[in-house]
């Protein structure tokens, strides 16, 4: 007991003195988590939490148990049960049979930022979902950016308002917890994150049709908390799961607006890697590159012809389910993923040292 208490009083010493050290320790931070998520909230942070970890430094001999049990104290869980939503009549639990029965064998299986795969379900984009399951086949995930929102208790649905969500659902989250740390969300409120008994449920919204819902994902809760930081460490096969997914994203988006369907384009995903690459390894963001280069000349050099394109860049959002909701937040970006004369598309990701990605989309019509 005594050992805890000189324990405690360290850590009361150092959370007084906080604002000799806070400073520094924001400037460790990558600048683009800062640029995305503002600050890093310490006023919930709990010094007892931190028993369990210097617990293991120390004997089982030195180590005298606390009065009172110590662990990480998660506040109140907010809304309903996991059951409240589903995307076309699945919910987390079910298994991959009752979902296939349903839809059919997936179209694309890719690896997402949780270690499992999204595997995504449609028919030329129509009715899209992705779908993780674990390794006993059980829905651990669900997304859809199209009509196929449903929940038993609410009136929410694809196209509700803002207000009719919060008025339901409650306050959203503000933080997500990650480690010691809680880390602020969405400054711009593009989405809300509701904590759910056992899941964490996203509503991404149109800022461009009066913030109405536009898309959904749900995770378990212990996969959730399994990722243990906002960044996922890179690997060839998340930075293909990243590319393509978006490109089926788009697409989705496309489908849902009555447009033609792109096709993927090898050579010009190549183009559009080597941007993200050329920016995170020299640390800039932007369509012209240090040589001085434009996304027009880039394809020239690389013997793509084309009649017309465009080009997206994203940077710093940790999957790509919410850079493609971004995008379609801010109106140049949007207008390329959704212009009509645009025929094939290819997508490049690679990542900083920090595991932050950069998402160069690539459009054009030969």
């Amino acid at each position: 007991m005594k050992r805890f208490i000189i324990i405690l009083l360290i850590g009361l010493v150092a959370y007084s003195s906080r604002s000799l050290w806070l400073d520094s320790a924001k400037s460790l931070v990558p600048p683009s988590f800062i640029d995305s998520f503002q600050s890093i909230d310490f006023s919930n942070f709990s010094w007892e939490a931190i028993d369990e970890s210097i617990k293991s430094f120390l004997s089982a001999d030195d180590y005298v148990e606390p009065d009172e049990p110590v662990g990480i104290e998660f506040p109140d869980l907010v809304g309903p049960d996991s059951s409240l939503f589903s995307v076309h009549n699945i919910e987390l639990g079910d298994t991959r049979a009752i979902v296939e029965e349903d839809v059919g064998s997936p179209k694309r299986v890719t690896e997402n930022e949780y270690g499992l795969n999204w595997e995504a379900y449609h028919e030329e984009y129509h009715r899209f979902m992705m779908v993780a399951y674990d390794e006993e086949n059980r829905v651990k995930g669900l997304y859809t950016n199209q009509d196929l929102i449903a929940s038993t208790e609410t009136e929410i649905q694809f196209g509700s308002n803002k207000a009719e969500v919060r008025d339901q659902l409650g306050d959203p989250q503000t933080s997500m917890r990650k480690g010691f740390f809680n880390y602020q969300l969405n400054q711009d409120e593009e989405y809300d994150l509701f904590e759910l008994d056992d899941s964490y449920l996203t509503i991404f919204y149109d800022k461009h049709r009066d913030d109405t819902v536009t898309a959904i994902q749900i995770i378990d809760y212990d996969l959730e908390q399994s990722k243990r930081t906002l960044y996922t460490e890179e690997s060839q096969a998340l930075r293909e799961g990243f590319e393509y997914q978006l490109f089926d994203l788009t697409n989705s988006s496309r489908s849902m607006n009555e447009l033609p369907l792109l096709t993927w384009d090898d050579p010009v995903r190549e183009t559009a890697r080597k941007h993200s690459t050329d920016m995170a390894l020299n640390e800039y963001f932007g369509h012209t590159n240090l040589e001085g280069k434009s996304p027009f000349d880039r394809m020239a050099d690389d013997n793509i012809r084309f009649t017309t394109a465009g080009e997206n860049l994203a940077y710093g959002q940790f999957s790509s389910i919410f850079a493609h909701e971004g995008l379609m937040n801010s109106l140049g970006h949007r207008e390329n993923i959704l212009k009509k004369e645009f025929r094939n598309l290819g997508v490049g990701v690679d990542f900083n040292d920090d595991s932050q990605p950069y998402y160069t989309e690539k459009f054009f019509t030969r």
